[in-house]
């Protein structure tokens, strides 16, 4: 039987990316999926690709949010993939002396304010049937310090700890509502795409971005979605305020890798 069999499924963010990788692992583990995100082209072409539904939700709305909760009063599933880095728009500085407030608060809107509404509805939603899994996708930069992109390195920390606060809450209810983190590093996705670019040297640039990783090579975006499907099964039953790396090893220890001749 498919792993997610019968269960109502939302992924933010998940016209592109891990975000859509998410919602087709999630459709080919028979769950019924709603496919979210500010692209509501984006999101409605990845629904008409796995059969499922698709919304417009900006994750940083309040109002969207309640529009949502509105059409979808219940799930079994949540999964807040939707995120910025905040050098979408522009490439100011996000370092540490010279971030402007406005591109800070930019970035934590979408990244955190995003994940507590996210974590408000999937309580809400779940409640009604005791139980359900909230995965929040961080990042391997919510684990370590950045100086160059600040305001996400600490949206993406303060994702980590929301995502126990959640967890903590959800047991003290006597619910049995899950909340756990992903945190990847070099995942593949379009977002890499204007720093690798498509010139000769492209191989070259992929390599330098990923020389500290120990297994020498970038995430696919279906390795990130393994992980969620686990999570969102009934096999992660015991599993609750944890935080999964997948990041080719960079955190084990040394960055160094080993020799390859």
């Amino acid at each position: 039987m498919p792993r997610l069999n019968t269960k109502i499924c939302i992924v933010t963010g998940a016209a592109r990316g891990i975000g859509a990788a998410i919602a087709r692992a999630f459709a080919r583990e028979g769950a019924t999926v709603l496919v979210t995100d500010k692209d509501k082209g984006g999101a409605a072409d990845i629904a008409r690709e796995i059969g499922g539904e698709a919304m417009r939700l900006d994750v940083a709305s309040e109002p969207d949010w309640a529009a949502l909760a509105e059409a979808w009063p219940e799930c079994d599933v949540l999964v807040n993939n939707a995120g910025v880095t905040g050098f979408e728009a522009n490439s100011r500085p996000h370092d540490p002396e010279t971030a402007s407030l406005e591109d800070w608060r930019a970035v934590h809107a979408v990244n955190l304010d995003g994940t507590f509404l996210e974590c408000r509805y999937g309580i809400r939603a779940m409640r009604p049937r005791g139980a359900g899994s909230i995965i929040n996708i961080s990042s391997r930069s919510g684990l370590v310090g950045i100086p160059a992109a600040a305001a996400y390195a600490s949206s993406k920390a303060a994702v980590r700890n929301h995502t126990k606060s959640v967890a903590l809450y959800c047991a003290e209810q006597g619910l049995n509502i899950r909340c756990n983190s992903i945190h990847p590093a070099a995942v593949l996705t379009p977002m890499w795409e204007p720093m690798l670019g498509t010139g000769p040297d492209r191989e070259a640039r992929m390599a330098a971005f990923v020389a500290d990783t120990p297994l020498r090579r970038f995430g696919d975006p279906d390795e990130v979605a393994a992980l969620a499907v686990m999570l969102a099964s009934d096999e992660a039953a015991y599993m609750s305020g944890a935080e999964l790396n997948i990041d080719g090893g960079l955190l084990a220890g040394s960055a160094a890798a080993p020799k390859r001749e």
